[in-house]
């Protein structure tokens, strides 16, 4: 009878449930918790890395900024703060002619209408390079009244130990872009719009 009791007794008691229940409950939350950080933080990189890439975009379209390239690009890795302390900050320009080419591959005349780039098809080398591209633009920041894009990749480590428990990588890549008009200093440089046929 005393053991009977006991088991009755023993099934009646709820101290310690709370302990089990938040030892099921803490491991799931904390990860939630590190990914809400992460993600914050990755939007707030992100919004200062926008902002700076604005400004040394805006910079580097006036006419002196031709000269002070790197100048600029350091701009932006002090505008970024501590958030770049231990990032891999690249910067890359490309120039075209005009908007409505930023982004376009150069174009090439398509004989078999496969809607691909074949060896031997004839294309226009927009960019002077002697080699047909997917994408246009010419590395550097162009001439007056060119457009260029500015992009600028930031690689760093993630502040929040969530992806290496889970098995990924511990390091993210943000990336920001400004498409801006060069003054008008001088007069824009003709393309030179030679046809290859290779």
């Amino acid at each position: 009878m005393r053991r009977l009791g006991f088991i009755r007794r023993a099934g009646q008691d709820r101290r310690g449930v709370t302990v089990t229940e938040f030892g099921l409950i803490a491991p799931t939350f904390l990860l939630l918790l590190l990914g809400v950080f992460d993600l914050g933080f990755t939007v707030y990189a992100r919004a200062i890395l926008d902002g700076a890439v604005q400004k040394a975009g805006r910079d580097a379209s006036l006419e002196s900024g031709g000269s002070a390239l790197d100048t600029i690009d350091e701009r932006v890795r002090e505008n970024l703060g501590p958030l770049a302390n231990d990032a891999e900050i690249d910067p890359v320009r490309l120039s075209y002619q005009d908007f409505a080419k930023v982004g376009l591959p150069e174009e090439f005349e398509d004989g078999n209408n496969n809607g691909i780039r074949d060896p031997g098809e004839c294309f226009i080398d927009e960019n002077s390079n002697g080699v047909w591209n997917a994408d246009l633009g010419k590395e550097g920041l162009g001439g007056a009244r060119d457009v260029v894009l500015y992009t600028v990749s930031m690689r760093y480590r993630r502040k929040f130990p969530l992806y290496g428990v889970i098995g990924l990588s511990d390091y993210t890549t943000i990336k920001s872009a400004t498409v801006l008009r060069n003054q008008p200093f001088d007069a824009q440089n003709a393309p030179t719009n030679e046809t290859i046929c290779t």
